[in-house]
């Protein structure tokens, strides 16, 4: 997008680039998201960004009228296989933050030089500066929904020290944590998670959002003892236990989020509610990372709409689910279980090699197996093949991984079907551009391909229900 689109995005408040960019006022030295309420600037005094980093490196603030910060993610690194694309894939993973600069640049196969200087050139930040943002967007999380000390949000948000925290918190706010704490819905008196009751967030999304065809898959495919999805229609909550960097989490997402503006009307887009209950809070990030994936809540659906509702085939579809998404994954072994084995198999896994719980929750009472114990327990058939692959390192399907290498190495690996391998490359590398198996893909479906199989296949489902149902 040029400069004069994107003050013309700016100008009609257009919801549909929030994220996509960011503008700063030179006037007022604030930057916002395109859908901002307040009076337009002129257009001499507008800068553009392709991220929050980079407006914050240029001295700019974020508004708190319009929180650029709570913005979905960029569809663009979805979409993209080249390296700037992967490393903001593993940068919102919180990579930068576990392993550094240098373990980022060793995922990617490059030096850390070449990430440095390939970010900062088309994006005008590095990864230093991208990780730094992110931080920040936790640490508001945390002190305007936790009762977590200041000091204690400070490391668990990935800053280094309390001085560190403090000071990027004032560069990108322009207020103190406390000042930060006390502007929280309802002010200074506002009633904060207590411990061991959750994290509660919204997770935004843009456009349309067909979330009853998404709560419907992921109750389809539940694991017993990891997930559960009760309930038939309406108000589900999909629940589930997750396994991350330093400790667990139960999280809970409800189908349905609200759309509304502050003051009244509705806007290009929405939110899931959703709780998360972490052992450690330093996991927050990887974990909201983790459920976006799984929700495809950083797609473009206007873009996806676009190009496959002028499909004479794909039209119709289009047309009955607008925003239809792409689910992803949390767990890539779990992605590959469900893929090869069926609902009582993989019960049976969890419940022989998942970790249990402290506390079980309902009937939450497991983690899924880590690809190691499952290797050494079961290696016989693909699935164990593909576990020991997964725990050696020699295949990975972490956000960052190249696509097509990986699906040459899946390739490689014995009695795994292509089906499971397409599935994979779906769901568990999030993959937007993966043609349908039983289905001729047209070069028009580019580069939505994943999203043109999944109309097919809801398109599929709802017509055998209708059948049974007759």
């Amino acid at each position: 997008m040029d400069a004069d689109s994107g003050y013309e995005a700016v100008r009609s408040r257009d919801g549909r680039f929030d994220g996509a960019f960011f503008f700063g006022v030179t006037t007022t030295g604030i930057y916002c998201r395109p859908s901002c309420p307040a009076v337009t600037p002129k257009r001499l005094n507008v800068r553009f960004f392709a991220t929050a980093a980079a407006a914050q490196g240029s001295g700019f603030r974020a508004c708190r009228r319009c929180r650029p910060d709570a913005v979905p993610g960029s569809a663009e690194w979805n979409v993209r296989a080249d390296v700037v694309g992967r490393a903001m894939r593993l940068i919102a993973d919180g990579v930068v933050d576990r392993e550094g600069v240098a373990g980022l640049a060793l995922r990617l196969g490059y030096s850390a030089r070449q990430v440095q200087r390939q970010l900062t050139a088309e994006l005008g930040a590095g990864p230093v500066a991208l990780a730094r943002a992110q931080r920040a967007h936790t640490a508001r999380v945390l002190l305007q929904t936790t009762a977590l000390p200041v000091t204690e949000i400070a490391f668990a948000s990935g800053f280094a020290s309390v001085r560190q925290f403090n000071d990027t918190v004032r560069a990108v706010y322009d207020a103190t944590p406390t000042e930060v704490r006390g502007a929280a819905p309802g002010g200074r008196g506002a009633r904060r998670a207590a411990p061991g009751a959750g994290i509660p967030l919204r997770l935004a999304y843009r456009g349309p959002y067909q979330t009853a065809a998404v709560f419907d898959q992921l109750a389809l495919e539940a694991v017993p003892g990891v997930e559960e999805v009760p309930g038939d229609t309406g108000r589900r909550t999909y629940r589930r236990t997750l396994r991350l960097p330093y400790g667990t989490a139960l999280v809970a997402v409800e189908e349905r989020g609200g759309t509304e503006r502050p003051g009244g009307g509705t806007r290009p887009g929405g939110w899931l509610d959703a709780r998360l209950r972490l052992t450690d809070p330093r996991d927050l990030t990887t974990a909201v990372q983790r459920l976006r994936r799984l929700f495809d809540l950083d797609a473009d659906p206007y873009a996806v709409d676009e190009r496959l509702g002028a499909d004479p085939r794909l039209a119709p579809l289009v047309a009955a689910r607008p925003g239809l998404r792409s689910p992803g994954a949390v767990d890539p072994l779990e992605a590959a279980v469900k893929v090869l084995a069926d609902r009582d198999e993989a019960e049976r896994l969890v419940r022989r090699y998942g970790k249990a719980l402290d506390a079980p929750c309902g009937t939450l009472t497991h983690l899924f197996p880590e690809p190691a114990v499952l290797a050494e327990a079961e290696p016989a058939g693909p699935l164990g093949t593909l576990a020991a692959a997964l725990a050696d390192g020699t295949i990975r399907l972490d956000p960052g991984a190249d696509r097509e290498a990986t699906e040459h190495s899946l390739r490689t690996l014995p009695g795994l079907p292509p089906a499971a391998i397409t599935a994979l490359r779906i769901r568990a590398l999030a993959d937007p551009d993966v043609p349908p198996l039983d289905s001729p893909a047209p070069d028009t479906w580019r580069p939505w391909r994943s999203y043109a199989a999944q109309h097919l296949r809801v398109a599929d489902a709802e017509g055998k229900a209708g059948e049974r149902a007759v």
